[in-house]
């Protein structure tokens, strides 16, 4: 049975292009492997909306044909918002050097000015993008309250497992940089 997209949800994929391989090796180095190498949130109307590297844009959702969605229990209400706060951060510039100061978090070598620059950058990553979107409309993603500055690919991965959203699934064919 098929999985319909829903507005507000997280969608997850895999890349076999240069900045994919990247974040699977970056994952890899800081012990949090995962085939999952990019993270977008779906909008109304077929949309999504990605960090990529010359800032979040929008994009048809069918870019992806392969990805794996959230499958959250979330309300209309919060899809809603959590779609209208995705929306606001359209042009966010993308951040290669946050891929460094989550390795460092892993590594519990994160002083305040690494964290300082990375919360007040204005630039994100696509799992941070999509952690701030479900933060600022007021869906706490992880109980552990790690920031959105703090997630990664693989870390929505996990935890689309609990809800059975099965990112193991997630075909390594989608071309293109992320």
């Amino acid at each position: 049975m098929s999985y319909t997209p829903q507005p507000g949800d997280i969608g997850l994929s895999s890349s076999t292009g240069p900045i994919g391989k990247f974040i699977r090796a970056a994952q890899a180095l800081i012990g949090d492997y995962s085939f999952v190498t990019h993270a977008f949130v779906v909008l109304p109307g077929g949309e999504l909306i990605e960090a990529m590297p010359k800032g979040a844009t929008f994009a048809k959702l069918d870019k992806y044909p392969n990805a794996v969605y959230s499958k959250f229990p979330l309300t209309i209400d919060q899809r809603m918002r959590i779609c209208e706060e995705a929306i606001r951060m359209h042009g966010t510039p993308y951040s290669f050097l946050d891929y460094l100061a989550l390795g460092a978090t892993h590594f519990d070598l994160y002083p305040e000015p690494i964290r300082r620059r990375v919360a007040n950058s204005g630039r994100m990553i696509c799992s941070q993008l999509a952690a701030e979107a479900y933060r600022r409309a007021g869906v706490d993603l992880f109980p552990d309250n790690r920031l959105p500055m703090d997630v990664t690919p693989g870390d929505l991965s996990r935890l689309f497992l609990e809800y059975k959203a099965h990112p193991e699934e997630v075909v390594d064919n989608t071309p293109g940089l992320c």
